[in-house]
């Protein structure tokens, strides 16, 4: 019951405060232009996600335009990164949980770390894609997003499963007598 309160709560609190500082950077009512100039995180990772993407296409011979919000491959598609596009949810879910569990410190930063960069990898490689084969249809059943979302979170509950799995404590070894 503990972790479960812990995980839920963690949560909440990642997941609204990312969407509570995406407010606040956004023009508009309690918008905060010292926070959006010099702290927007939100903004920085799109940054990454778009120029990992561009560079990838480009190192694979293809030409490709940015901007704050949009990557466009020359002869194929353009897309735009918008928040939900980010994977902070999904980072959320994950990071919630792994800190949630009953786990030494140490293993929790390093799955953690890892965890955030594979599922920030996987991202970049549907910004690939999707900029070179997806175009925009009006009788879509499921969209993109979420069969994305979906095998993020298969992948992320089988990564979670043998993570919990795992027995990182240090074998003792038993002197013979």
């Amino acid at each position: 019951m503990k972790f479960a309160a812990w995980f839920v709560s963690l949560f909440v609190v990642f997941y609204y405060s990312n969407i509570l500082f995406l407010g606040i950077t956004s023009p508009g009512k309690y918008y905060s232009p010292f926070l959006a100039q010099h702290l927007n995180y939100i903004q920085g990772l799109r940054w990454v996600l778009l120029k990992s993407s561009a560079g990838i296409l480009n190192s694979l011979g293809y030409y490709t335009i940015t901007n704050t919000y949009d990557l466009l491959v020359a002869g194929h598609g353009i897309i735009r990164l918008a928040y939900d596009c980010l994977g902070l949810g999904v980072i959320s879910f994950f990071t919630a949980f792994v800190l949630a569990y009953p786990k030494p410190p140490r293993a929790k930063l390093v799955f953690i770390i890892t965890g955030i960069v594979a599922i920030q990898l996987l991202n970049i490689a549907r910004f690939v894609l999707l900029a070179l084969f997806w175009t925009r249809g009006d009788s879509e059943v499921v969209d993109h997003h979420t069969l994305f979302n979906m095998l993020m979170y298969v992948i992320i509950s089988i990564s979670l499963y043998f993570w919990v799995k795992t027995d990182i404590a240090p074998k003792r070894q038993h002197a013979a007598n």
